[in-house]
This record gives C-alpha cells, sequence and structure tokens, in this order.
C-alpha cells in the first residue's frame, strides 16, 4: 500500500524524486505529524497544499522576531528580511541561512516553480521567486501555516 501511495505522490507532485530521497534528521510516520500537527498545517507541510491568500496569521505581522518550522522548529528567516509582496503572504529576500531551505523544481498544475522545503524535516513551506527586492531579487512565499514565530525580546 506505501508503495502505492508513494508512486501516486510521484505523479501528482507531492513528492518529488529529490525530496523522497533527501535524508532529512528529523524522520516521523504520517500519524505522527497528524497527531503533532493542526489538519491544515499537515495538509500544507506534509501533502504540499498552499493556503489561501491573506489568510494566513503571518502575512500582514511587522513585529520583530524569528519564523521557524512548525513540524521541528528550525529557526529559518528573520523579520529583517521580511516585506510587503502585496501577494497575501509572509514573504522574504532570505533565509537566515542557505542551509536552512532546500529549494527544487516544482512542476504540479502545469506551473515552474521553485518550491523551498525545511532541511531539517522535509516540511513543505512555499516557494521562491525571482521578482523580490534588492539585494538579492528573490521573494520566498511562504504559507503562514508552515511557520511560527517567536518576538524578539
Amino acid at each position: 500500500m506505501k508503495k502505492v501511495l508513494f508512486a501516486w505522490a510521484l505523479c501528482i507532485g507531492c513528492l518529488s524524486p529529490a525530496s523522497a530521497q533527501h535524508n532529512f534528521p528529523v524522520k516521523k510516520t504520517a500519524a505522527e505529524w497528524k497527531k503533532q500537527l493542526s489538519p491544515e498545517a499537515y495538509q500544507v507541510t506534509r501533502l504540499e497544499g498552499t493556503e489561501r491568500a491573506y489568510s494566513g496569521k503571518y502575512w500582514n505581522t511587522h513585529e520583530k522576531g524569528i519564523y521557524s518550522c512548525v513540524c521541528c522548529g528550525l529557526e529559518i528567516f528573520s523579520s529583517t528580511t521580511k516585506f510587503e509582496s502585496g501577494t497575501g503572504w509572509p514573504s522574504f529576500w532570505k533565509p537566515l541561512k542557505a542551509t536552512c531551505v532546500l529549494e527544487e523544481s516544482d512542476l504540479s498544475f502545469d506551473m515552474e516553480r521553485t518550491k523551498v522545503t525545511c532541511s531539517r524535516c522535509g516540511a513543505h513551506l512555499g516557494h521562491v521567486f525571482n521578482d523580490g527586492p534588492k539585494p538579492t531579487g528573490l521573494r520566498y512565499c511562504l504559507n503562514s501555516v508552515s511557520l511560527n514565530f517567536a518576538k524578539e525580546k
């Protein structure tokens, strides 16, 4: 049954071969992720879903602090690189460290995009585009439900 589900996921783009083959340090079963996460967080982070624009809790957050992966707690983005993209999702022009995220091609829904995943647990965070501000020119467009936020003290 697992082989059939894995093959189906590859066909519809839920798991790319690179994600499926990456050896993430944090590994849990689907049942463990479902127990830990809200249904929406599970859908987005583990099944590569997307929350609706302007529906997430961080798209309009302007406080200083650190954004971490909702699944494993890895600190990924800082509010110092967050900017208003007008898309309805929290957007950043760079991660805290390049090693915090993995980027790979995403050809789902007849679009060519680059998906962004947590390098520690493989959680789907969102996508990165080449239309961001200087100095990187990148826009990491993320799902709020994929993130936790800790205010700067």
